[in-house]
């Protein structure tokens, strides 16, 4: 066996103003499906979509058969987490010939943009499909911004203004 000293290559040395938070983050979540499967959790089969509008940031995560009040959701900062449980069927005596869905608790946390109202959200569940509705600050929307300035406007030539003028 060999073993090689690492130097580090003088490109890659760490900057204090870098932002390998945000990518730690970033790998932290790419791995978190799996971690939560190793642990047995319903978690990482929960689909996320994250998707933004003029107005909102809008999340949406599917979560069939689970009811609202088993349903969690809390925002820290830019982390929203949602936490739930679905729950067994409460049928004695029933014998399984297939069982694939997943039962038990889940948690999800996703960044979101910076700039959410937090005290705006609005959470709703239709046909198994959770809905977080996140309205953009008043500072975080766009806006547009007109331009002043000293403007020579010339008189507009047309047939009329042509004809008249002679």
């Amino acid at each position: 066996m060999t073993l090689t000293r690492f130097s580090r290559p003088r490109s890659l040395r760490w900057a204090p103003n870098s932002s390998f938070g945000d990518l730690f983050q970033e790998v932290e979540q790419l791995f978190q499906p799996l971690s939560e499967l190793s642990r047995g959790s319903v978690g990482a089969y929960q689909p996320i979509d994250l998707s933004e509008t003029d107005d909102a940031v809008v999340l949406q995560m599917a979560v069939p058969g689970v009811r609202t009040e088993d349903l969690d959701i809390s925002i820290e900062g830019r982390q929203v987490t949602i936490r739930g449980a679905l729950r067994e069927d409460d049928a004695d005596g029933r014998r399984y010939w297939l069982r694939g869905m997943l039962r038990g608790d889940f948690s999800r946390t996703v960044t979101v943009p910076s700039g959410i109202d937090a005290d705006a959200i609005e959470a709703s569940v239709e046909q198994g499909v959770l809905t977080l509705k996140m309205p953009k600050a008043p500072e975080a929307m766009a806006r547009k911004i007109a331009v002043n300035g000293a403007a020579t406007a010339e008189p507009v030539r047309t047939i009329e203004t042509e004809q008249a003028a002679a």
